[in-house]
Formats: structure tokens, C-alpha cells, sequence
């Protein structure tokens, strides 16, 4: 254990977000996403909720300030009656942790597979949300 490490940051995730560089991208990947098969670093986060884990993520990892949108969503296919409460769940805790009241831009979804796979890592989590999938990438520290 370390001081100012959130007990959710495995030893695996904190070395990868150590590793990343600025405008290197991290998804937060819901249950269904087909991690595994799209990861070229996977880092498994089995049965923790993306909320939690993006909130200890925001205390190490700053967002990209030199873009206009540093989270990415995955957009809901056309004519999907889902609802997608846990966007403004998210968007809270990005607020909250950095400051930013409008971080999101939605990716249509074959898009949104295209840029997992050229991803720094991919993190495998429980959420069982649909299109709770989120990219975020990395800034700077000052």
C-alpha cells in the first residue's frame, strides 16, 4: 500500500497509467465490451463499477487540456431505446475531479472499437450499464 493511492488502483492499472503519455488514450470498458480481443494491454478490473474506477483514476491521471473533448463515449446505435443515466454519472466525477462541466463527445460505435484497439490499454471492468464504455486521454502535469 501506498499513501494517495486509491485501494480500487491495482499495482497492474498503476503502472499503466505511469506508463501513458500526453494524448495517449485509456478505455474503461462496461462488461460486455469485448476487451480481451481488442486490448493491446489489458488490465482487469472484474466486478468494480466504471464510476469508482474512473473517480480513484481522476485523482492520478490529468485529462488532455489541449483538446476539446478528453472523454469519449460510446454513442447509442439509432433506434436503441436504451437510457444512459450513467453519463451524467460520469460527467459529474469528471466536474468534480477536473473541472470540466462539458468533456464528452460520442464516437459511433464501430468508430469507437477502432480507436480501443489503438488504445494505450483497455481496463476490463464489471459495469453492467449499457454504452458505459469511456476513452480518456492523458494530459499533462504542470
Amino acid at each position: 500500500m501506498l499513501h494517495g493511492i486509491p485501494k480500487i488502483i491495482s499495482p497492474d492499472l498503476l503502472k499503466i497509467l505511469m506508463e501513458m503519455g500526453h494524448g495517449d488514450e485509456l478505455v474503461l470498458a462496461d462488461a460486455n465490451f469485448p476487451a480481451a480481443s481488442h486490448a493491446r494491454r489489458l488490465v482487469r478490473c472484474d466486478g468494480h463499477p466504471i464510476p469508482e474506477l474512473l473517480d480513484a483514476i481522476l485523482q492520478l491521471f490529468p485529462l488532455d487540456p489541449y483538446v476539446d473533448k478528453p472523454a469519449s463515449l460510446m454513442q447509442v446505435v439509432p433506434g436503441d431505446p436504451v437510457e444512459t443515466p450513467i453519463w451524467s454519472v460520469y460527467g459529474g466525477i469528471i466536474d468534480a475531479r477536473a473541472g470540466l462541466s462539458s468533456p464528452f463527445e460520442q464516437v459511433e460505435r464501430f468508430a469507437f472499437y477502432e480507436r480501443a484497439r489503438q488504445a494505450y490499454a483497455i481496463v476490463a471492468t464489471g459495469e453492467s450499464a449499457l454504452y458505459a464504455n469511456l476513452i480518456l486521454k492523458k494530459g499533462v502535469i504542470a
